[in-house]
């Protein structure tokens, strides 16, 4: 493998767990924009056919929407083999599904072992097991990459709860792991945002957006734009690069 920079990304596909949200969604965007086809992994939409068929697409390239729970490992074996059948390979795998609620550190009792369980399965478990299951593909691909949009909660200790930060630290450290004894095949990296205008954590509104901002060195919180941005520079240019994290939080965590 050269890692040398791409421009495009014609004849790639690119499989996006959470493929609906606010980054995942971006992301998609992005990578279809540069000749990808992608697989959008939900678990429920209604809108989910009519947005991805709204994703940029030329000739040779398609999109697909597959309905799957990351905290079901059957539905993500069936969704592998459903890319293997419909695509016959995965060069990207981008982890964005997840969810949390806010809990205060301070609050333990707050954050209840169902709760901590809950938290853990869907943001570090879940992505393990999707990961798992479309490694085939990826090392088939011998130029894969597996993006997990992770947290700057996973360095700072500061996040939306403590069992979320356990998460997304946990996720960065086998990250890691996986980026050596997967290379020289698959690269892994976490990509790490700070407060992100999306409705990820419930109950966030325009006041707790407004404090972030005027403590974010950068003046303002993230975009989904700006994690996507960093995705597709992994997938294009900084191909040189695995088994680490990248931080996009406008210095945030400074």
């Amino acid at each position: 493998m050269s890692f040398d920079p791409t421009p495009r990304l014609d004849g790639r596909v690119a499989v996006i767990a959470g493929g609906l949200g606010a980054i995942g969604y971006a992301t998609a965007q992005r990578l279809a924009a540069l000749g990808a086809s992608c697989v959008l992994l939900h678990r429920h939409a209604d809108d989910a056919d009519a947005r991805t068929a709204a994703l940029p697409a030329a000739a040779g390239q398609r999109h697909l929407a597959l309905q799957a729970d990351i905290v079901d490992t059957s539905s993500l074996q069936r969704a592998a083999a459903a890319v293997q059948e419909g695509f016959g390979r995965c060069d990207i795998l981008v982890n964005s599904a997840g969810h949390t609620r806010p809990v205060p550190a301070a609050d333990l009792d707050g954050l209840s072992d169902e709760l901590i369980d809950d938290l853990m399965r869907a943001n570090f478990r879940g992505v393990f097991a999707t990961i798992r299951a479309f490694v085939p593909l990826l090392k088939a691909s011998g130029d894969g990459l597996v993006v997990n949009i992770s947290s700057i909660a996973g360095f700072t200790g500061v996040g939306s709860n403590l069992a979320y930060v356990a998460a997304k630290a946990g996720l960065d450290v086998v990250g890691d792991a996986l980026a050596k004894v997967l290379a020289p095949a698959v690269r892994v990296v976490s990509v790490s945002p700070g407060a992100v205008e999306s409705g990820f954590v419930p109950g966030r509104g325009d006041a707790f957006k407004a404090q972030m901002a005027q403590t974010t060195p950068l003046g303002r919180i993230g975009t989904p734009q700006d994690v996507a941005a960093t995705v597709e520079a992994l997938a294009t240019t900084l191909r040189f690069v695995t088994g680490t994290r990248i931080v996009v939080d406008g210095g945030r965590h400074l």
